[in-house]
């Protein structure tokens, strides 16, 4: 598959997902009347499992491994969600309290910026399967032999 054709797939997968992490940031903002960075990172845990599935199962198809679905996951919340949080906090931190933009227009836009990054991590790294990884020369995981 061009890294074109995937890279659109995993817009559409991160287009329904923001749809979801919006959903859940304004539910857990309503819910909880909590500080909306508790409630973002919360938010964003549920949409990395969310997109997870999806990219494994659309983005990434063919590089399922069922014997390496653990270390996907893995590398998949490490890379992906350390980017989603971190890079979510901070631009949400900036924009809401720095600029006083809403809290949902903020992590849109937060969105946005981690989404290439986010992309290169998964296709690099998060899901590489041993067989791309051996033809790329490509780090993996160690406990998918």
């Amino acid at each position: 598959m061009s890294t074109l054709v995937r890279w659109c797939k995993f817009n559409m997968v991160g287009a329904v997902g923001m749809v979801f992490q919006l959903t859940m940031l304004a539910v857990f903002l309503r819910w909880t009347k909590g500080h909306y960075l508790f409630a973002t990172a919360a938010a964003i845990e549920l949409t990395l499992v969310h997109n997870f599935v999806w990219h494994l199962n659309f983005t990434w198809h063919d590089r399922r491994d069922s014997s390496a679905l653990v270390c996907q996951f893995l590398r998949f919340n490490a890379s992906n969600g350390a980017v989603s949080i971190l890079g979510n906090l901070a631009v949400m931190r900036l924009l809401v309290q720095g600029f006083r933009t809403p809290v949902l227009f903020a992590n849109s836009f937060a969105v946005l910026i981690c989404s290439a990054i986010n992309f290169c991590l998964g296709h690099k790294w998060a899901f590489v399967t041993r067989r791309y990884a051996t033809s790329t020369r490509s780090v993996e995981c160690p406990n998918c032999r």
